[in-house]
């Protein structure tokens, strides 16, 4: 109702807006409600590019069969995340690790790998003298190319390393596409070397001094969501530490021999 100086509502507008207003309070209150159910239903992850695209999601299916309550939601970033921001849950981080730390989940080793497309016909599998024969695919310099082969004592030869890439999960996709064998983490290169799409080159690997830790919000450190998780990553990494041993004493049928100092 319009009045010389002011607008004042009417008796049915006085009502709408009493209605929309308890809409709009019951429409607050299940947002809420539904936030409050997320901090215990939804995990929220930050990790890697490459162990997110390489390692994590192709695993989360199996989590979510065990624990079909839980929301997975995977922030893949390289960047530092702030462990005491709400938006983060857990954090599964790549770099220098130490023995005895509590957060350690596994200690990397780097491996050489390529695609099966690589062996002539009749060719079992590649061999330290075979690595000349390709592009030596580095993650940003020949340095951990160079240690492996001393490692091998076969520093001398007619190397190619004239590709890089940024990061270790391209390199592993490269070398699956056949462009060149890559020297990447072991973590990297395990799910493509379980389903056959890479092989290692038999020689003995390379020491690494990074791995991955688990860092948890230390405000959600004690839910259940955090708990099933941190147990179930623990298991597959226990896992794949197996394997690797198992590689290195030339016991695992699916794997090449790699031999580990």
């Amino acid at each position: 109702m319009r009045h010389p100086r002011h607008i004042s509502l009417t008796d049915k507008g006085q009502e709408l807006a009493i209605a929309v207003g308890r809409m709009l309070g019951d429409l607050r209150a299940k947002v809420g409600a539904l936030q409050r159910g997320d901090e215990e239903a939804v995990l929220r992850i930050s990790t890697t590019h490459s162990f997110a695209i390489k390692w994590l999601v192709p695993r989360m299916p199996g989590f979510t069969k065990l624990h079909p309550a839980f929301d997975l939601r995977v922030d893949a970033n390289d960047a530092p995340v702030d462990l005491e921001d709400d938006g983060v849950d857990v954090a599964i981080r790549y770099g220098p690790v130490k023995d005895g730390d509590p957060a350690l989940l596994f200690r990397e080793r780097l491996v050489p790998v390529y695609s099966p497309a690589l062996l002539a016909d009749g060719q079992d599998g590649l061999h330290l003298a075979d690595l000349a024969r390709f592009p030596l695919l580095c993650e940003h310099s020949p340095a951990s190319w160079l240690q492996l082969l001393s490692e091998n004592r076969a520093l001398k030869g007619d190397y190619d390393f004239s590709r890089t890439d940024s990061h270790c999960g391209v390199l592993a996709q490269a070398a699956a596409a056949g462009q060149g064998i890559a020297l990447v983490p072991y973590g990297i290169a395990f799910q493509d070397i379980q389903a056959g799409l890479l092989r290692t080159v038999a020689c003995r690997s390379a020491p690494h001094a990074s791995g991955y830790r688990f860092l948890a919000n230390p405000r959600k450190e004690t839910m259940p969501k955090l708990q099933h998780f941190r147990s179930w990553v623990t298991a597959e990494m226990a896992a794949m530490q197996r394997s690797l041993d198992a590689a290195a004493a030339g016991t695992s049928p699916s794997l090449q021999k790699v031999i580990f100092s």
